[in-house]
Formats: C-alpha cells, sequence, structure tokens
C-alpha cells in the first residue's frame, strides 16, 4: 500500500511541483485596479511594495466623477496620515506573508479616516488580489477585488510614486521627472 503511495505521489510531482513553484514566487507587489462594483468604471490604483517581508500599498492614481475635488486629503485621518493628500497615502500597512495570504496588516478608508484590520489573497496565477477590510474578525468585513495591471501602466502615474523611474544619473537629466514635495507623504 506504501509503496502505491509513494508511485501516485511520484507520477503526481511534475504536475504539482510547478503550480507550487509559480505561487512560491508570486506576490502582490506591482499596481493595482479597483473597479466600482455598479458603475464598472475604475476607482484608483494600488501600488503595492515589500519592504523586507512587510507590504503597503499606496493610492497611486485616482479616478474622479465631474465635480469631484482632486485635490482631496485625508482630513478625517486621525493618525500620521492627516491632511496629506490622498495621492500618494499609504493606505495598506504591515501585511505579512503566509502562502498566497497576507495577513496581520491594517487598510484606511480615507474618506472616513477609518483603519480596519485586512487581509490579502493572490490568485494562483498572481493576477487578482482580493483585499478585505475588517472589524475584529476576518468574517465582519468586506472585499475588493482588485486586478494587476501590465508593466504599461506604470507609465501613467506619478513619476515621482514610480517603482520604476530613473535613478542616479538618469533621474538628473534636464526634462527628468522630479520627485514631488507630497511624496514625502508615502
Amino acid at each position: 500500500m506504501r509503496a502505491r503511495l509513494l508511485t501516485v505521489a511520484a507520477a503526481m510531482w511534475p504536475l504539482v511541483a510547478p503550480v507550487a513553484a509559480i505561487s512560491a514566487d508570486l506576490t502582490p507587489v506591482g499596481l493595482w485596479q479597483a473597479i466600482d462594483d455598479k458603475t464598472r468604471e475604475p476607482t484608483g490604483w494600488f501600488l503595492i511594495s515589500d519592504h523586507d517581508g512587510i507590504y503597503d500599498g499606496i493610492i497611486a492614481k485616482m479616478f474622479f466623477k465631474p465635480g469631484e475635488d482632486a485635490n482631496v486629503v485625508c482630513d478625517q485621518c486621525s493618525d500620521d496620515r492627516h491632511d496629506h493628500p490622498w495621492l500618494g497615502l499609504e493606505i495598506i500597512r504591515g501585511m505579512k506573508r503566509a502562502g498566497l495570504q497576507y495577513e496581520d496588516g491594517t487598510i484606511l478608508d480615507p474618506r472616513y479616516g477609518q483603519v480596519y484590520n485586512a487581509m490579502m489573497t493572490l490568485s494562483p496565477d498572481g493576477q487578482s488580489l482580493i483585499v478585505r477590510g475588517y472589524l475584529g474578525i476576518a468574517f465582519f468585513g468586506q472585499n475588493q477585488y482588485w486586478t494587476r495591471l501590465s508593466d504599461s501602466a506604470y507609465s501613467e502615474i506619478d513619476p515621482s510614486y514610480n517603482p520604476n523611474r530613473p535613478t542616479g544619473a538618469a533621474a538628473r537629466k534636464p526634462g527628468a521627472a522630479s520627485k514631488p514635495q507630497n511624496a514625502a507623504h508615502r
């Protein structure tokens, strides 16, 4: 019986190993888009970064309806993000990896200044991210479904938030984008 199990396991390994290897390399690092559930229009782009195994995310691009203020600040925030512009605002903090799940972090709703416990779940192909904010236990929360954007989308975000921007001498060439003063708020 044991020999049969080993034979079956050995036969299945070539099918399972590539998936395990691929998912081990996948992370949420990158540029993501959220879509409004009702209008199906984009609501924002979010840039997630890895800082020595801790994952954080900022608002990298916003989509406004006619008449909305593009210079909105987090006036309802009660922490270090108070009165910081939404663009570049760190809304995801402290996520730690557990396989394709990221936990023990927080997410900020800048409309109300409310900070929620948070977790993220990356799809096995790395193209979708479920971001869940909750109070107390994860059961009492709400999901947002984000879609990974292609590398070409980086050209559409503010250069001061773009991790692919030139550095060093290339960044200092005439006409190269410089970091605006509000970038310190990240």
